[in-house]
This record gives C-alpha cells, sequence and structure tokens, in this order.
C-alpha cells in the first residue's frame, strides 16, 4: 500500500517539476538579425521579445485570415443561388 502512495508521489512531484516553456534556436540571416536588433532596440525591448512578439501576431493574424477564408466559404454556400444571379 505505501507502494502506491510514493508512485503517486514521484508522479505528482514530476508533473510539478516539468518545464512549460520551450527553448529554441532560432537561425536569422544577418539582414534579419540586424534588422531584429534595430526593431528590437526601436521598441525598447530585447530581441527575444521582439521575435516572440512577432510570432505572436504572425499565428494571430493567421487566425484571423483562416476565420475570414472560412466565413466567405460559408457565405458563398449559404448564398451561391443569390450570388449567381447578381452575376448574370
Amino acid at each position: 500500500m505505501n507502494r502506491n502512495v510514493d508512485e503517486i508521489k514521484v508522479a505528482t512531484r514530476y508533473q510539478l517539476d516539468t518545464i512549460t516553456n520551450m527553448a529554441m534556436t532560432l537561425r536569422l540571416s544577418e539582414k534579419e538579425q540586424r534588422a531584429l536588433k534595430k526593431r528590437a532596440e526601436r521598441d525598447g525591448v530585447s530581441m527575444q521579445d521582439a521575435a516572440r512578439r512577432a510570432i505572436r501576431e504572425y499565428l494571430d493574424n493567421s487566425e484571423h485570415t483562416t476565420r475570414v477564408i472560412d466565413a466567405a466559404k460559408q457565405i458563398m454556400k449559404v448564398h451561391a443561388e443569390a450570388i449567381e444571379q447578381l452575376g448574370d
């Protein structure tokens, strides 16, 4: 019975100690690195923060574009007949 309790303690400790942030290496050309450094300095942030901001904006914009395309497809589907008549 104690073994089960010990296994739970180990499993719980492992989950609590798990690193939630992921590190990665970003390889940039010299031109990209200079531009990132310049932009970060202008914004008063680190290059890392500037890169993370750019990634978040890219993901947000991509998601927005996907939603707009999906909505347009839905409109085309629902109103196909009316759209066709307008084209005539």
